[in-house]
């Protein structure tokens, strides 16, 4: 075949399609094997894994930088701590509320979103977490060549001496742009490791990064006894200015795990019961707060060793002498930030580049696209470089996370009482298709809850742009907007139900499949199964 042939071959369509798995829903054109209702043979989470997940992901750099941050903005530690412990206790319980509902139907946040917000809308949520996840994952990149180049500077000091050959408008220097393709060439392959073992990173994270907090901490108070530092500080602020700084503070601690919050059933699909992931109320605050007061206690020392407050630990690093411990507390940075990027950011780009895509993406694939398009196309260094504005708005975006999981948790515990249909989430035209593949209930909720906050969220974006006391309402834009867009959804529901939508009991996937079988010679789909399965109870 010419050369120009060979080219054209690569570039069908055809050519990148997923093999046809027999066993799943891709009968009908609308999944494939990762998209499917988790087999038993792979649920393999424990609540062991769940409490390595937490711990692990306890220990990263934002974690730390907003228990740091606190004090920047006037806050004692005696009031930071008691902000974040808060914070860390409502979003629990909201995830292992939707994380429940993954754990027991088994299936991605992409496809039970479908039940609540019709399957048409659910893919708003979907293709607007897509966007998300990308930008974060090549800024978290960003940070983790940080990590990188301390690494290197512990090894060889003159990498600090390296010649920059970049021009200034490249917002990146060629020392750091060398960490940052070796921290992504060496998160690359972390990418090829399947979800249900992927848990194994996590544990290992969850061992070695509480070893080099533990150690950070214990040099902090061997430097500056606490009396001097972390106990000798006080609120810098008070009234009015005090209430509304600790409510957004509360509201940025709900920020940085409001998306897991609603994506969280890309991991628990994989727990053994739904038992497995109900220590996450427990582990959570308790992992996060003790986290938060490590941050805290190194930077009051970092305070009052430096003169300045060094909320980000890899600056407070950067001044060390001592170059082994900097080598091991960055190598646990590193490793840390490798476990956030995946499980906040990659994973959930696949799943969701799966659902819209599922004829030619799988999760690994959607994963591939994720490291690309985020790590290279958006060039993050550029975004922190230049777009404070736009930053604003990526943290402003909990004003949307808030309502999807009030919705998620509103429609499938109050309205529906756990009784959905698994196999109709799968099909455009079944029961979930509302009207027109929206359900306007949803609709409502969002414009409802949403609206009020833009103003705040414009002026987080361009602070010129003065709203007066509007900016208050975005101070707390996630817990307004799961609260309200709850009550609206279900008043909704409950004056206008869609009774199409409800069934007498779950219908699982395994009820009217065996997944880890395959299909009889007819092969029928699973909604003929279902339907089949619902003639004969009749």
């Amino acid at each position: 075949m010419p050369q120009s042939g060979v080219l054209v071959d690569f570039f069908k369509p055809s050519r990148w399609a997923l093999e046809r798995e027999e066993t799943t829903f891709a009968n009908n054109g609308w999944s494939n094997k990762d998209m499917d209702p988790v087999p038993l043979r792979l649920r393999t989470w424990t609540t062991w894994n769940y409490i390595s997940y937490w711990i692990s992901d306890a220990t990263n750099l934002a974690v730390w930088e907003l228990a740091s941050s606190m004090l920047a903005i006037g806050l004692s530690w005696r009031q930071a701590l008691p902000c974040i412990a808060v914070a860390y206790a409502i979003i629990s319980v909201v995830m292992v509320l939707t994380g429940t509902i993954g754990a027991r139907l088994h299936v991605a946040f992409p496809v039970l979103n479908r039940s609540s917000f019709g399957f048409w809308f659910s893919y708003f949520t979907v293709f607007s977490r897509v966007l998300l996840s990308m930008f974060w994952f090549g800024i978290q990149t960003y940070n983790g060549s940080q990590c990188v180049y301390q690494m290197l500077k512990a090894i060889w000091p003159s990498i600090a001496r390296m010649p920059n050959q970049l021009p200034v408008s490249a917002n990146i220097t060629s020392s750091g742009f060398l960490c940052y393709f070796l921290y992504w060439l060496i998160q690359f392959p972390f990418l090829f490791v399947t979800p249900h073992k992927i848990r194994w990173l996590f544990f290992a994270k969850g061992v070695l990064t509480p070893i080099a907090w533990l150690a950070m901490i214990i040099w902090a108070f061997v430097k500056v006894p606490a009396s001097q530092g972390l106990f000798s500080q006080h609120a810098a602020i008070e009234g009015s200015n005090f209430s509304w700084a600790w409510l957004s503070a509360m509201n940025s601690a709900l920020g940085i795990y409001a998306s897991l919050s609603v994506n969280i059933p890309d991991f628990t699909r994989y727990a053994k019961n739904e038992r497995a992931q109900y220590v996450q109320p427990f582990i959570i605050p308790i992992a996060f707060t003790l986290c938060s007061f490590v941050g805290i206690a190194v930077t009051s020392a970092g305070i009052q060793l430096y003169g300045e407050v060094l909320w980000n630990p890899l600056l407070l690093i950067d001044r060390w002498d001592n170059r082994p411990a900097a080598f091991f507390a960055s190598f646990v940075f590193a490793l840390t930030t490798i476990g956030t990027n995946i499980s906040a950011n990659s994973l959930g780009a696949g799943n969701d580049m799966t659902a819209l895509c599922p004829k030619y993406i799988n999760i690994r694939r959607g994963q591939i696209l994720c490291a690309i398009i985020g790590g290279w196309a958006l060039c993050p260094w550029e975004i922190l470089a230049n777009a404070t504005g736009f930053l604003s708005f990526m943290d402003g975006y909990t004003i949307f996370l808030g309502p999807f999981a009030g919705i998620m948790v509103t429609d499938f515990y109050l309205v529906h009482k756990g009784c959905v249909d698994v196999p109709a989430m799968y099909d455009p035209s079944g029961r979930y298709r509302y009207t027109g593949g929206f359900n306007w209930r949803a609709v409502l909720a969002m414009i409802v809850t949403v609206a009020p906050t833009l103003p705040g969220l414009i002026n987080a974006i361009n602070p010129a742009i003065k709203i007066g006391y509007a900016t208050h309402l975005f101070d707390i834009a996630w817990m307004y907007g799961f609260i309200v867009a709850s009550l609206v959804y279900y008043v909704a529901s409950y004056l206008f139900p869609a009774h199409d939508t409800f069934v007498d009991g779950l219908i699982s996937a395994d009820h009217v499949l065996p997944i880890d079988k395959q299909y009889d010679e007819d092969r029928k789909s699973p909604i003929e199964t279902m339907q089949s399965g619902t003639e004969g109870r009749g």
